[in-house]
């Protein structure tokens, strides 16, 4: 699957949640790029994945003690414009790079800021980082304290059903702690096809990975080393799931969703964003509206400036 895809698929239970009562969309009307990004799902999906990264990188330097900076292909590509957005995939995949898998974030303490931002700029800029091979990446990844594989979704963590819900034993999972299978709660979500090559990225690179899940309200961290221990020791089963990616492919996937019990509390939302109307227009002159996200504040919590302090 080309990367560009890959990077905006989308759970078919939201694209139904988000048609529920559309009869019929004649998806073949929308032409507007050589990946036929079909549908206002996707287009939503990628406003969302742009807002929760800069959210995550703007908390972490508001704290002046920790400096984030975009490092995976996600994070780097232009955020204004979803036309250029494909265009820089289309770049990484002509120059056979498309399908490397990086984190989305390196965090540095802010005493390394000016080596980081001298760097950035002797390469010309941080949208050029996923062009350069990692061997030559070494000296920035090695002044890392930790770096971030980003996920979000659209829920009010603290009003789901299952919030603060005890986890009891269960037996699906040998008498081990959880909660039923259909409990709805603020989970960090990994894919199974992502375990491998971030587990090798951190041990190849030696720099621990965390992964950072944003809510509208709340966000939460998970160390990559206890999300595989947990994995490993059966208090975390897979869940299948279906997903469609704008070019109409549909593919299953594995994913697990850890309880947010298992996590740290990362931030707070002390600004809701706002959800604004946009739209693009194709080369014939369709219109297609989604709804962008814009604004929002997260605060990091003190017990993660701490974690990251122990770092």
């Amino acid at each position: 699957m080309h990367p560009f895809e890959k990077n905006l698929l989308v759970s078919v239970e939201e694209i139904e949640l988000e048609l529920r009562g559309i009869k019929e969309i004649i998806w073949s009307d929308f032409w507007l790029n050589p990946r036929k990004l079909r549908g206002s799902d996707f287009l939503m999906r990628w406003s969302q994945g742009v807002w929760s990264e800069k959210r995550l990188i703007d908390a972490t330097n508001k704290t002046n003690q920790f400096y984030a900076i975009p490092y995976g292909p996600s994070g780097t590509a232009p955020t204004d414009d979803v036309r250029a957005f494909e265009l820089y995939f289309e770049r990484l995949e002509a120059a056979g790079l498309g399908n490397i898998k990086r984190p989305d974030l390196l965090v540095f303490k802010i005493a390394h800021k000016p080596y980081v931002d001298k760097f950035l700029a002797d390469i010309g800029g941080e949208e050029e980082l996923p062009f350069i091979i990692e061997d030559k990446l070494k000296d920035i990844i090695s002044k890392a304290i930790i770096a971030v594989e980003c996920e979000n979704s659209l829920w009010v963590a603290g009003k789901m059903p299952d919030f603060n819900t005890p986890l009891k034993a269960q037996k699906r999972l040998g008498g081990k702690l959880g909660l039923k299978k259909n409990a709805v709660l603020p989970t960090v979500i990994i894919k199974e096809e992502d375990r491998i090559p971030l587990s090798r990225w951190q041990k190849e690179n030696k720099v621990p990975i965390h992964v950072w899940h944003v809510f509208f309200d709340k966000a939460y961290g998970l160390s990559f080393d206890e999300a595989q221990r947990l994995v490993a020791d059966g208090f975390i089963l897979p869940t299948e799931q279906v997903f469609q990616a704008p070019g109409g492919a549909t593919t299953k996937k594995a994913i697990y969703k850890y309880y947010y019990n298992y996590a740290y509390p990362l931030g707070i939302s002390n600004e809701r964003p706002q959800l604004v109307p946009a739209y693009i227009e194709d080369k014939n002159g369709h219109i297609l509206p989604y709804v962008k996200f814009e604004g929002g504040s997260l605060e990091i919590t003190s017990e993660a400036i701490d974690l990251l302090m122990n770092l």
